[in-house]
């Protein structure tokens, strides 16, 4: 499943909701899905809000290292532990591993998943994401904004920073001490840029 296929069932879902156009965000592959649904769908848009996402191919170092956790997930039918190591490098940065105990501890999360699940995941979003700039460019008059993490190990700020660079009219924003799940580490500042944001629309979107 490409981003193509998830615009095409998040428009699934909009019209058995009745929902004509929304406000979409996202983080991390939800975040990517914000990104290219208005370039998609523009008229089902109204605004779109990616946090931590990227529209970038996989690094060389993404490829392997998610190619060789994808390999050894899927011959798991329980998640292993290995996993939460995992999780908690890829999630936590270091002012979460240095004040937020609570965060570190719910990293852990990834222990009630389903491994082949995970592993498909990884596959899709990972291995096989596609460069997504050109598509992204082709957006017009939509309101997008894109949040990066300061601290964010898997997208880092510079590719965020590209994805919105290639939106027109975009906005973008950078968190401080705030790593990949920012919508989790740090709700306060999230919901600040998104009302900030959503502030400056016009009162018809």
């Amino acid at each position: 499943m490409d981003l193509k296929d998830c615009s095409d069932a998040l428009v699934e879902i909009l019209d058995a909701l009745d929902i004509d156009r929304c406000v979409l965000v996202g983080n991390s592959w939800g975040g990517m899905l914000a990104g290219v649904f208005p370039a998609h769908y523009p008229q089902r848009t109204a605004a779109a809000i990616g946090i931590n996402c990227t529209a970038s191919l996989p690094t060389t170092v993404e490829s392997i290292w998610a190619t060789a956790l994808s390999t050894f997930l899927s011959l798991h039918s329980k998640m292993p532990p290995l996993a939460a190591k995992a999780a908690r490098a890829a999630f936590a940065g270091p002012t979460a591993e240095a004040t937020n105990p609570e965060f570190t501890e719910f990293t852990k999360f990834v222990l009630r998943d389903d491994p082949k699940s995970v592993a498909w995941a990884l596959r899709s979003i990972l291995i096989g994401r596609k460069d997504e700039h050109r598509r992204l460019n082709t957006i017009r008059d939509v309101p997008v904004l894109i949040i990066a993490g300061e601290e964010d190990s898997q997208f880092p700020v510079h590719v965020v920073r590209k994805m919105a660079d290639a939106i027109e009219g975009s906005t973008f924003r950078v968190l401080q001490h705030t790593a990949h799940l920012a919508a989790r580490e740090n709700l306060e500042g999230v919901n600040a840029e998104i009302d900030a944001f959503l502030a400056t629309l016009p009162a018809t979107v």
